[in-house]
């Protein structure tokens, strides 16, 4: 028996994305342009990182406007997955992204290059002031699921290491300190790995149908055959197909009940499923003791 009571987050606002696009192209434009004028490798690479960056707000972008597409007789549960996999795909790039920055960082300490300090200051605050207001503008629509949240992050690390080069600039300006813009990029690099990470990780595991990180199985389990007239809860399995569609399928089997118990029985753990752990689409299996020996309705592979 299929429970239906479908609620879904706001939808998010594409055209955050498209600002965003729009912002980092004229920061990749200033940075190459100036980077080549004032001869700084720095700048260069994190136009190329910028430009890397658009491609996978491009793919955000796209990602939304598939999984807004209605369900079909052959997708039965729409694209909603599209936002799944560019997360995963996004989140690869900003590890790949992360580390070779570091790897490079890491060679400059020991082959430290002359940068223009003070032009290499100037578009960097253009670019911080530019990433800062991209990574703003989406940082709302970050919550509402994993490929808004990849773009989102696009921004924070472009705009962290514009902080990074900023600092740079400025301790070079005024000591000559060449080897400073690859200790702040190594710190920032190790920031972000950290903070990146966890997006192709739940990714997979969303790929994978795993159970929700924010969902205890054995709980959820628990309060179920907690109800009462409920006498084994079987071929349990919790899954998610987005960041805002969470499943539930089980097999239980039940005390002798009416019509209108049974009823009340189905009310109650829509409610608690609902109410609880945000699952809104449940699928349920419920049958008598007496009409499971029956029916030979014998479970050969629950869980």
């Amino acid at each position: 028996m299929a429970l239906r009571n479908h609620e879904h987050a706001v939808p998010s606002n594409p055209k955050n994305l498209v600002w965003a696009i729009f912002i980092n192209s004229i920061i990749v434009i200033a940075e190459v342009s100036f980077g080549i004028l004032a001869g700084s490798m720095a700048l260069i690479s994190e136009a190329l990182h910028n430009f890397t960056d658009i491609g996978s707000m491009s793919l955000s972008w796209w990602g939304e406007q598939v999984s807004a597409r209605p369900n079909t007789n052959q997708k039965t549960y729409g694209y909603k997955r599209v936002e799944v996999i560019i997360a995963f795909v996004n989140g690869g790039i900003l590890l790949g992204v992360s580390g070779w920055v570091l790897a490079a960082s890491v060679i400059r300490i020991f082959h430290p290059e002359q940068v223009a300090g003070f032009t290499m200051l100037i578009v960097a605050v253009i670019s911080l002031l530019g990433n800062g207001l991209a990574a703003y503008i989406l940082e709302k629509d970050a919550k509402k699921n994993l490929n808004l949240k990849s773009a989102w992050l696009h921004s924070m690390q472009d705009a962290l290491f514009s902080l990074g080069i900023v600092i740079a600039a400025v301790i070079i300006y005024f000591t000559g300190w060449n080897r400073i813009d690859p200790v702040v990029s190594i710190a920032v690099s190790l920031f972000l790995l950290k903070e990146v990470y966890g997006i192709p990780a739940e990714s997979l595991n969303m790929l994978l149908d795993s159970v929700p990180k924010d969902v205890n199985f054995e709980e959820v389990k628990a309060k179920l055959s907690a109800q009462a007239g409920i006498i084994e809860v079987g071929d349990l399995h919790i899954w998610q197909t987005g960041s805002e569609s969470l499943f539930l399928s089980a097999h239980l089997k039940i005390a002798e009940l009416d019509a209108k118990p049974r009823m009340e029985l189905i009310a109650n753990i829509q409610s608690l499923l609902d109410r609880q752990y945000r699952i809104s689409h449940a699928t349920l299996q419920m049958v008598s003791a007496h009409e499971s020996e029956m029916l030979d309705l014998a479970c050969r592979h629950c869980n």
